[in-house]
């Protein structure tokens, strides 16, 4: 189906779900960039109180699909040139959408942070994408834009300055304020449980190159330990969304034609101290670490899953307060040195708590960035990262209306 025959340029997957409405809320204060966009769900009712109490237009459509109805979804994603989701887990409520997208020639975005689903999801969608020219994109919220994005940007940066890529960088959380969100702890446990029941499920989230399938890259940094890093002159430990974040820098290289180089290495950790602090820095590295070890453990334990299901997730239509969203911040820092020895960085900053905040404004434009930024000739019909398939426009577009700043440090 032309695009211009279709009676939406955007719908938001999810919306009475509390990130779901967060987008919702987002697209109606930012203008959508003049989109026409409408809301959609299994329940009207629900749908119309969140169109009621944010004060929206009765321009904004309600319409009704469920995310285990194929038909509904195939008739929804027919109405519209792109599609936002934030109903997950993916591994759980995404695949009947995301196929839907893929055979509908409907582009699709997403929060996923789930490499054992999108490993699969990219062997099965990525010929009906290819057949249909729907752009289906994974992880565009926290996990993963600022660090896919991240490394894209200093990439970039590197080419004009020195004239070739960085052969290794390193992404270093140097703040962040804001809780993980509920659908992140979600998924984490569902991925925990697959591998619980397949156990070799785990040689997938141990490799970096899980989502590069007919490539495999050289060894990657081990970055579940405490380190010195000297690059940074600080102590670092292991950050949680590294899994899945390592996974897309390396599949934007690849999709990219591996413009960085098929030697490329990154690494992904969390400062634990400033630069020239020493034991205070160190110590908390290694309190990290073993945080991150037990944590695994614990999560593989079934009666914890269950405890942390019935009484610590955030529950639909839950999460943080407004005050404590804007209160939120991020700052990530991307270190490259170039064969020549030169060094470069680049920060990236969101101001907004990441689970929040930040995600439903990264999420919104990059499916805006996919309907007025990239061209179908330069990004064709795939399954794609956010580095991969809008790089540095969504890097402008993040950076003038999503509260981002990407800039090399002095």
């Amino acid at each position: 189906m032309n695009d211009s025959t279709r009676e939406f340029d955007l719908i938001v997957f999810g919306a009475t779900g509390f990130t779901g409405r967060l987008v919702a809320e987002y697209l109606h204060r930012s203008g959508a960039d003049g989109a026409r966009w409408a809301m959609a769900g299994r329940n009207l009712d629900k749908l119309a109180q969140v169109r009621d109490e944010l004060h929206l237009p009765p321009s904004v459509a309600l319409l009704k699909a469920d995310a285990g109805d194929a038909a509904s979804l195939q008739a929804l994603v027919a109405r519209t040139r792109v599609v936002i989701t934030t109903v997950g887990p993916y591994q759980l409520h995404g695949e009947p959408l995301a196929t839907a997208c893929a055979e509908g020639g409907t582009d699709y975005v997403d929060l996923c942070g789930e490499p054992l689903w999108m490993a699969r999801m990219v062997d099965k969608l990525t010929p009906l994408a290819q057949k249909s020219g729907a752009r289906i994109v994974f992880s565009c919220g926290f996990d993963s834009i600022p660090f896919d994005l991240g490394v894209v940007y200093l990439q970039a940066e590197a080419q004009a300055r020195f004239g070739a890529p960085l052969p290794e960088v390193r992404g270093r959380v140097a703040r962040l304020k804001g809780a993980a969100s509920g659908g992140t702890l979600a998924s984490m446990m569902e991925t925990v449980a697959a591998v619980r029941r397949e156990p070799q499920l785990i040689k997938v989230m141990a490799n970096p190159f899980a989502l590069t399938p007919g490539f495999k890259g050289p060894r990657q940094p081990a970055d579940q330990c405490a380190d010195f890093d000297d690059w940074a002159d600080a102590w670092t430990g292991p950050f949680v969304m590294a899994t899945i974040n390592t996974k897309n820098v390396h599949r934007s290289n690849a999709l990219r034609g591996h413009p960085w180089g098929a030697d490329f290495v990154y690494s992904e950790k969390m400062l634990t101290g400033k630069p020239g602090q020493g034991d205070k820095g160190r110590k908390k590295a290694r309190a990290l670490a073993r945080f991150t070890k037990l944590q695994n453990l614990l999560l593989g334990f079934g009666p914890t899953r269950a405890f942390l299901r019935r009484f610590v997730l955030t529950q639909p239509g839950d999460g943080p307060n407004a005050a404590a969203r804007e209160a939120g911040h991020y700052q990530v820092w991307f270190t490259g040195r170039a064969a020549g020895g030169q060094s470069l960085r680049a920060i990236v900053k969101g101001d907004r708590d990441p689970g929040y905040g930040s995600t439903c404004k990264l999420i919104s434009e990059a499916a805006l960035c996919l309907l007025r930024d990239v061209d179908r000739s330069a990004t064709a019909g795939g399954v794609w990262t956010p580095g991969s398939a809008m790089g540095l426009a969504l890097v402008r577009r993040l950076h003038a209306r999503a509260g981002l700043t990407f800039e090399i440090a002095a």
